[in-house]
């Protein structure tokens, strides 16, 4: 079959020929209709991300959409190495994949799925959102950032706080609140924060988390029965690292709390994703992507646009 294929961390994939996948007990093999190219394929890809293999020679790509042994429409998740979503046909555990609804294209559905389960899985089962709470996201531009003012919407948030760098960007999305990270945003931050803010979605951290973690806590000490602020970091594309204040914990309601692969069961991943696409048609989430062949694996690999590829196998 044809397949894009790793053979060295850090370069991109080349498009070449690469064996069949066959199915054991408890597999089914997918033949894939559509996958995306997203930040965390790209991550285990280059070898540095936390959950990256040892060696190269692989398939890439986490997840899919496709039909399975029984003629099934199907999202699948987490497919057997090396067999991943970037070929013809992938070969996954038979209990990660769920239906596709009617009413989402392939396409559609995995842009959805790829970029709305981070925060699906964030909101529901880490944060746990209330109806009627406030939610601002870090990194609102992003393909991920974008479906999270979305899916805090739908779970029920009040009020949704965009933030990003990006102001020409900011201003095209559907949010309470945009607050462009520019010289005079810590003003803008802090006002927000003292309204009201019950949990932040993080996927830049880096330089924009400590400013906002600054305007978070500062001068908060001094206030009695402040409600408890839970900050969920996703990502890392700002930096992998910033200095947090032992008085930021000590004097304030702020939990920090992670969410991704190794906080979250993948039984819960999964579940999420089943849940994300069911509410997907009558929410008319919208996640923008571009859609491109799996031929042009290699030039969307190092085309960093902000662009969400959604790669379909030609046959």
């Amino acid at each position: 079959m044809k397949a894009a294929v790793v053979n060295t961390f850090g370069v991109p994939p080349s498009f070449r020929d690469f064996r069949e996948p066959v199915a054991s007990d408890g597999e089914t093999v997918v033949t894939v209709h559509a996958t995306a190219l997203s930040p965390i394929v790209k991550g285990l890809a280059s070898g540095r991300h936390y959950a990256s293999g040892t060696t190269a020679g692989f398939i890439p790509g986490v997840d899919g959409v496709g039909i399975d042994a029984e003629g099934q429409r199907v999202y699948f998740l987490f497919p057997k190495t090396p067999f991943g979503s970037m070929a013809e046909k992938s070969l996954v555990a038979s209990e990660m994949m769920v239906p596709v609804p009617e009413g989402l294209s392939d396409e559609r559905a995995a842009a959805i799925a790829t970029a709305g389960l981070a925060s699906w899985i964030a909101l529901t089962r880490r944060a746990k959102l209330q109806r009627g709470e406030t939610v601002m996201v870090l990194g609102a531009t992003g393909s991920a950032g974008g479906m999270a003012l979305q899916t805090a919407r739908h779970l029920g948030a009040s009020r949704v706080i965009a933030v990003g760098r990006d102001a020409a960007k900011l201003e095209r999305l559907e949010a309470d609140v945009k607050i462009a990270l520019n010289d005079d945003a810590d003003g803008a931050l802090r006002a927000q924060f003292d309204e009201g803010v019950d949990v932040v979605l993080d996927f830049a951290w880096g330089e924009p988390a400590t400013r906002v973690l600054r305007a978070a806590t500062q001068d908060r000490g001094s206030r009695t029965g402040e409600p408890r602020l839970r900050y969920v970091q996703l990502g890392t594309v700002a930096g992998d690292e910033i200095a947090v204040r032992g008085d930021m914990l000590r004097s304030t309601g702020l939990e920090l709390i992670g969410s991704g692969i190794g906080s979250v069961s993948v039984k819960e991943l999964l579940t999420g994703a089943r849940e994300l696409l069911a509410a997907a048609p009558m929410a008319s989430f919208d996640a923008p992507f571009t859609s491109l062949p799996l031929t042009s694996v290699a030039d969307a690999w190092i085309c960093d646009r902000g662009v969400r590829y959604i790669l379909t196998p030609v046959r």
